[in-house]
């Protein structure tokens, strides 16, 4: 029988003796951070998984991400968490699907969210982050865009970007479409000195009456830099707890209690055990030319972001 802080110690031991690096999304539990080698966003571990010098690297969050890792480092073994760890918005489109909107909008530049297959990034021709997005699609020549899959980020994006034609494609993700309006100013009148976080994948409903918008990693460098006191965070319900634990000077409340990614809490520490002592997780593979499809529309996005 393990105790947490006893497993943490073997996996610590075990990765260093079998080179693995361990990349943790920000929505893993707090457990699992604490035997990382890296937190961040999804295309931010892609780009310290390129950086880092071990061999294999293991990736605790979903399929997309661990194939994002793959297709920039083609030389490494890469693992995948938990098989089962997918993301419903990655699936909302399928290849045929885009296949179809390619010919419908022949004009139109493809601009494809990173939370997405690997098979539809190498249909595209630039892959954006929820950072990035705003600031690649304002330098692209073309004035058309076919923004996929998630058209709440499609239309954030739209908003700061008015002179580009931006034609969204019905989709998102789930759990940040649980938080509605109504339940921020039912929040605010619990905690009228909170400031509102909100990731751009919320309702247009909710980011309209936010203080910030921005990516996970956004969120989190707003409230340790800000003065304020108190936030608000709407997002995955676990940046509230790792908040928690960045600035226990200051106090965070989830904006809805709805906001969970199950794909992400799949993955648990006796999982990563199982994974850096060779007995669990899938490796990554990704077909040769899918890889240098996607890795073009990635690139794209490296050489302008």
């Amino acid at each position: 029988m393990y105790t947490t802080r006893a497993l943490q110690d073997e996996i610590l031991r075990l990765k260093k003796e079998n080179d693995i690096c361990i990349l943790a999304h920000a929505y893993q539990s707090q457990d699992i951070w604490e035997v990382a080698d890296y937190v961040g966003d999804s295309f931010g571990l892609s780009q310290k998984a390129a950086a880092a010098s071990q061999k294999t690297v293991l990736l605790c969050g979903v399929r997309f991400m661990a194939e994002t890792v793959k297709i920039l480092s083609p030389q490494k073994k890469v693992l995948l968490s938990h098989p089962q760890a997918g993301c419903p918005m990655a699936q909302q489109i399928s290849v045929s699907q885009l296949t179809e909107l390619k010919k419908s909008y022949p004009d139109y530049a493809v601009a494809v969210y990173i939370n997405s297959t690997s098979e539809l990034k190498a249909l595209s021709d630039v892959c954006v982050t929820s950072a990035s997005a705003v600031k690649l699609i304002r330098g692209l020549d073309n004035p058309n865009i076919l923004f996929i899959p998630d058209c709440n980020l499609g239309a954030w994006v739209a908003q700061q970007v008015p002179e580009k034609n931006i034609r969204l494609v019905n989709g998102g993700c789930p759990a940040h479409a649980a938080i509605l309006g109504a339940q921020v100013k039912q929040q605010r009148k619990l905690h009228p000195d909170a400031k509102l976080l909100v990731h751009p994948e919320c309702l247009p409903e909710v980011t309209k009456q936010a203080d910030y918008v921005g990516s996970t990693t956004g969120i989190m460098d707003y409230a340790k830099k800000s003065a304020d006191k108190a936030f608000l965070i709407g997002t995955e319900n676990s940046i509230v707890q790792h908040l928690q634990f960045a600035c226990p000077d200051k106090r965070f409340y989830a904006l809805s209690n709805e906001c969970i990614c199950t794909d992400m809490k799949l993955t648990t520490l006796m999982d990563v055990y199982h994974c850096v002592r060779g007995t669990g997780g899938e490796e990554i593979v990704v077909p040769e030319d899918v890889m240098l499809g996607a890795r073009r529309s990635i690139e794209v996005m490296l050489g302008n972001g």
